[in-house]
């Protein structure tokens, strides 16, 4: 886990500064680069406007730097990266340049005015993007992961080194993760069976039976004291209505402590 992408300005309702702090302290531990980008939008291309765009893209650098001074780097290597266009294109054409290895976001804030835990250009980042997303909650200080509880509903891995971004974290820390599997209704037998990535980095199992894969987490956190819970970003599964909409409720999803999501197995 060689290079971060930590985006700024991706909603008014999280806080920047704590996330990417929490990205400097990571990093530092995986000896991984972060680069903080935020978007511009270029002007048409006519006239004397290539020296506008120049200009637009100095001043998003310069907004860029001025939330790097706010933060201690560590010695972490931060590079500030204005990147044009929208967000949601500009991030994975990046990522087909640098090979991006993990994404950081933040939750919305926990005010209850705020009905949500996800915006809605973090949850459609998180709907496309083919890249591992790590989510911060709101003013979330970086402790040392010594315990990862890992949620899934199936065993079955269908996607080549899916397990690579936790595999690394659990060396990094010399952490130990519990295994979950929440069987729901819709359980096959074909989910028992579990591929052998799973037995590397496995330190206890257990199963349960609940309605819904966040409902048997939910029934688990407490017992375990996770600092990290880790989940697929599958389409019939963890965030199934994130295939309905681009936001994620407080009501169907929240989390006190960091939330990595791994590229789904289909």
């Amino acid at each position: 886990m060689k290079n971060i992408l930590v985006p700024l300005g991706v909603s008014k309702h999280s806080i920047s500064i704590a996330r990417l702090q929490y990205a400097i302290d990571f990093a530092k531990e995986l000896k991984a680069t972060v680069y903080v980008v935020e978007v511009f939008k270029e002007l048409p291309r006519s006239g004397s406007l290539p020296s506008v765009n120049k200009t637009l893209k100095s001043i998003t650098a310069s907004s860029i730097e001025e939330e790097v001074a706010k933060i201690d780097k560590k010695g972490v290597e931060v590079i500030a990266l204005p990147l044009e266009g929208e967000l949601l294109e500009a991030i994975p054409k990046f990522n087909l340049e640098r090979s991006i290895d993990l994404l950081i976001l933040g939750a919305e804030r926990s005010d209850i005015k705020n009905p949500y835990f996800l915006g809605e250009i973090s949850g459609s980042l998180l709907k496309n993007t083919e890249i591992p997303i790590l989510i911060i909650p709101e003013n979330y200080v970086f402790k040392p992961i010594n315990k990862v509880l890992m949620a899934v509903k199936s065993g079955v891995l269908k996607k080549k080194n899916a397990l690579t971004p936790i595999k690394e974290i659990l060396s990094t820390f010399n952490a130990e993760m519990k295994l979950l599997q929440v069987k729901t209704a819709n359980f096959l037998p074909e989910d028992s069976k579990f591929d052998k990535d799973f037995g590397e980095i496995t330190s206890s199992y257990k199963s349960s039976e609940n309605a819904t894969l966040f409902q048997g987490v939910l029934e688990h956190l407490n017992e375990n004291y996770p600092e990290l819970l880790c989940v697929f970003r599958r389409k019939r599964g963890f965030f199934a209505k994130l295939w309905e909409e681009n936001t994620i409720l407080k009501k169907d999803f929240d989390s006190r402590i960091p939330l990595l999501v791994l590229r789904g197995a289909d």
